[in-house]
């Protein structure tokens, strides 16, 4: 059965080694016929939580950035896919403030499977908690399911995941969600 698959890419270099993991994960879902789009949310404005709770009457943030259009495909989608690379033990700024703006519509991400993507310099260990932090929104989303995790160690440099076992394992899950 082709699921709708959306992958949040928070590398904030294009081609960066969380955003090549998404690519591979991308063409193992598009090779096994999953209707996938991958947004980078370095080419999105996205403006900071104001904690203000509009969006708890009205169901909307007030903010006018491309936020809406990112949540949507998160709603519409089956699969939700979270790369970034590791910054300080943590995510990146930029998927962290997606996060907290999933706020306005956290009730309407229900029954998703989701797969997590970090990268970093060092190994795995020092990746966990940021995956953790991500598990800590799964954990606030009705029916959520972490299916998979898939660990870049060793990548800093531009370029360092390339020939990484984690590329096998982007593209194998991908292929297989």
């Amino acid at each position: 059965m082709s699921k709708r698959v959306v992958i949040i890419s928070g590398s904030p270099r294009k081609g960066g080694n969380s955003e090549t993991l998404c690519d591979e994960f991308l063409k193992g879902c598009q090779e096994a016929g999953h209707d996938a789009v991958k947004v980078c949310l370095r080419e999105k404005e996205i403006n900071f939580c104001k904690a203000c709770y509009v969006c708890r009457k009205t169901g909307e943030c007030f903010q006018k950035d491309d936020v809406p259009e990112i949540l949507e495909e998160m709603i519409r989608a089956d699969v939700i896919v979270l790369a970034t690379p590791v910054y300080f033990y943590s995510m990146a700024g930029q998927v962290k403030t997606l996060i907290d703006r999933c706020l306005s519509c956290g009730a309407k991400l229900t029954d998703k499977e989701f797969y997590f993507i970090a990268t970093a310099a060092d190994q795995k260990a020092a990746m966990e908690r940021t995956i953790e932090g991500l598990r800590g929104f799964t954990d606030c989303l009705p029916g959520a399911r972490v299916q998979g995790v898939i660990y870049g160690a060793g990548a800093w440099q531009l370029g360092d995941i390339q020939g990484n076992p984690a590329m096998a394992q982007a593209y194998a899950m991908g292929k297989n969600i």
